[in-house]
């Protein structure tokens, strides 16, 4: 296969691979900047940057400032910054997700990505054109709902659309039963409904709503296969933790490596939505009752300590550092397949000459 380019409105990657945004600093300075000066789209998170600094009347103002600093230092070439495009991916439950959406592109972000809620204001609160707009969305009825909404009160229309299917890692936009019927709920399948979907809205734009497909894509060619399926690229998270740029902690990404198939666990998130998840001994404890119940941030707008049972921020940062015992540790369905940590480059190398080797071929509406 022909490896295209991904084109998402002014800008454009030499290769069609995106790293998905892990929150709590997980995909931090250096990974986004790394991924993009490799050809493809670095994700900054705004999740949890700087949660673990600030309590519930500062967290606002602490998460401002760690963004900020987060961006300055993806931009500074002498600190393996670049000087390239750079995605922000944003959760719509975030209590701050507006400052922080507009903290970003008052410091030089081009790139928005909403996901966890339906972001029916964002071209209101990001109106300049500028500036590429890209909701997260599970179903062909989700984006073309998102698309009636923005072109009725903004005439605006995405710039691009995510579509996570339901083998991502972390939280999931998808029901209990989906995940259990995986045989029925499928991304192959939902690329296809949505591709079909939103070719009408293309024809009438004069322009393509580039797709990006995301979701327990691990080779390069399961890449090929979206592409040829008409996605315009492919994000990955999981394959990203185990580079050696991620700044995770070495137990965090020693957790990958130990994982079989039979620790990969579905839970109910404080979030209010399902995660995919590793079974280790902090959900045990969280089981048994014995995690304390406490809400230190007051991040999520959704969450209820009361029936949340733990603090989902505290329990990533946790997982983050190395805490294993205390932290929660998010990842897509396929972790239990890494079997080794390898540089960024290679693992975009490995990727690009699978797409590379593919007998499949491009739509030609590509």
């Amino acid at each position: 296969m022909i490896v295209p380019k991904l084109v998402i409105g002014n800008y454009e990657f030499r290769w069609p691979i995106v790293q998905g945004a892990m929150g709590v600093r997980v995909s931090a300075h250096p990974l986004p900047a790394t991924v993009t000066n490799l050809g493809g789209l670095g994700t900054i998170t705004s999740l949890g940057l700087g949660s673990i600094d600030a309590d519930q009347e500062t967290f606002a103002r602490v998460s401002r400032e760690a963004l900020v600093e987060e961006i300055r230092k993806s931009r500074d070439l002498s600190y393996g910054g670049t000087d390239k495009p750079l995605a922000l991916n944003v959760m719509g439950v975030l209590s701050n997700v507006n400052d922080l959406v507009t903290t970003a592109v008052a410091n030089g972000i081009k790139i928005i990505v909403y996901g966890a809620g339906i972001p029916s204001k964002l071209p209101k609160i990001v109106d300049d054109d500028s500036v590429m707009l890209i909701p997260m969305i599970n179903s062909a009825r989700l984006a073309t709902g998102i698309i009636d909404l923005w072109w009725k009160f903004y005439k605006r229309a995405p710039d691009a659309l995510l579509l996570e299917g339901p083998l991502a890692g972390g939280h999931l936009g998808y029901t209990g039963y989906q995940l259990a019927h995986l045989d029925e709920c499928f991304l192959e399948k939902i690329l296809q409904e949505v591709v079909e979907a939103v070719r009408p809205y293309e024809q009438m734009l004069g322009r393509r709503i580039p797709i990006i497909a995301a979701g327990g894509i691990y080779t390069g060619a399961d890449a090929a296969r979206m592409l040829h399926l008409g996605a315009a690229g492919v994000q990955l998270g999981t394959r990203w933790v185990v580079t050696d740029e991620c700044p995770a902690a070495r137990e965090f990404k020693q957790a990958y490596l130990d994982a079989r198939q039979e620790d990969i666990q579905i839970i109910h998130s404080p979030v209010g939505m399902p995660g995919r998840v590793i079974h280790n001994s902090f959900l045990e404890k969280l089981a048994a009752g014995e995690v304390r119940k406490r809400c230190p941030y007051k991040c999520i707008s959704v969450c209820d300590i009361r029936h949340a049972g733990f603090c989902i921020a505290e329990a990533l940062f946790n997982a983050k550092e190395g805490k294993l015992d205390d932290g929660l540790i998010f990842a897509g369905a396929n972790v239990h397949r890494v079997d080794r940590i390898m540089p960024a480059k290679e693992l975009m190398t490995e990727l690009v000459e699978g797409i590379k080797a593919s007998p499949l071929e491009l739509p030609c509406s590509v």
